[in-house]
């Protein structure tokens, strides 16, 4: 979770919204990445998308099968359907989402019949954290 937080803070830096993703398996990272929405005109750049993309490419496969997700903010249901889409194993998280999440608030794509396959999901990793960075960053846009 810590490079998470390190991602969020350089999506930070570029002014993004801080939130920040990291993909692990067998112990080693296969992919880390920050919100790049703005920076690349697409709304689907979030962090998820942007690691579960690379972690695709550097096993040459579309399941994450074994793979554990860490993020720093609760997915969106976008994020959180491309986790159950990519078979990742396990989610981690840090803060919750109470208006946009799409795992434990919201939607909650998890408990949907429809969902095919639901992670192992962790929620409050470093959460003060990732919470804190995030009201700072709001708080400055809403002055």
């Amino acid at each position: 979770m810590g490079l998470a937080l390190t991602e969020a803070k350089s999506a930070e830096m570029r002014g993004e919204v801080p939130i920040g993703a990291v993909i692990v398996k067998d112990g080693a990272i296969l992919a880390s990445a920050g919100n790049r929405t703005r920076e690349l005109n697409d709304p689907t750049a979030h962090a998820e998308m942007l690691v579960i993309r690379e972690a695709c490419r550097a096993l040459s496969n579309e399941r994450l099968t074994g793979c554990d997700l860490y993020v720093t903010l609760e997915p969106c249901t976008m994020c959180a359907a491309a986790v159950s889409f990519a078979r990742i194993r396990r989610l981690y998280y840090g803060a919750q989402d109470i208006k946009g999440g799409g795992v434990e608030n919201g939607a909650r794509f998890y408990a949907q019949p429809t969902c095919l396959h639901v992670p192992e999901v962790y929620p409050g990793f470093r959460e003060q954290e990732a919470e804190d960075m995030l009201k700072a960053f709001f708080r400055t846009r809403r002055l």
